[in-house]
């Protein structure tokens, strides 16, 4: 579903670590590609692998500061985050800020009372391997075997219950 979005995210400078594009996998509905591992920093920052999440539901959240629609849909995800976390999802929000606004980051995070982790993809090597077209906010959703299940463009409000729909169809698939 493509919804409202920032269009093309900031230049940003940093280090992040991509293994892989990925294969594209069979039958796999608007994703299907073996999601590409990374290593990015949180904004405490601790070392976040994306490998370290397998046999997990992960949504890949890309958001920036100055994206109106992204601080819309943070506190749904930190909703969904909240609700669903136990069940084995996990929230990982890339930040797409650039060095103008990288500084912006960790007073959003705290606004919006995130509770999962918020990386930062400094030299968007993760932006450009999951969302080339630098939309904000993009989401990638993927299931437990490690492939890339449903990807988003942008949102609108009540774009929440499709995610929410799309999350309890993979959580509930072992």
């Amino acid at each position: 579903m493509i919804s409202a979005g920032c269009g093309g995210a900031r230049a940003a400078g940093g280090g992040a670590e991509v293994a892989g594009a990925g294969a594209k996998a069979p039958g796999r509905g608007s994703g299907g590609r073996v999601a590409a591992d990374f290593t990015l920093r949180d904004i405490e920052g601790r070392t976040v692998r994306l490998s370290d999440h397998r046999g997990k539901v992960v949504l890949l959240s890309f958001w920036a500061t100055w994206c109106v629609p992204c601080a819309a849909e943070l506190p749904h995800l930190q909703r969904l985050y909240a609700a669903y976390r136990d069940a084995g999802l996990v929230v990982l929000a890339i930040s797409m800020d650039g060095p103008e606004s990288i500084a912006d980051v960790v007073p959003h995070a705290r606004r919006y009372g995130l509770t999962f982790p918020v990386l930062l993809d400094e030299e968007t090597r993760v932006v450009g391997v999951y969302n080339p077209k630098r939309s904000a906010p993009f989401s990638a959703l993927i299931g437990r075997d490690g492939v890339v299940a449903k990807t988003r463009e942008g949102y609108s409000a009540g774009d929440e219950v499709a995610i929410e729909t799309d999350i309890k169809a993979l959580l509930g698939a072992r």
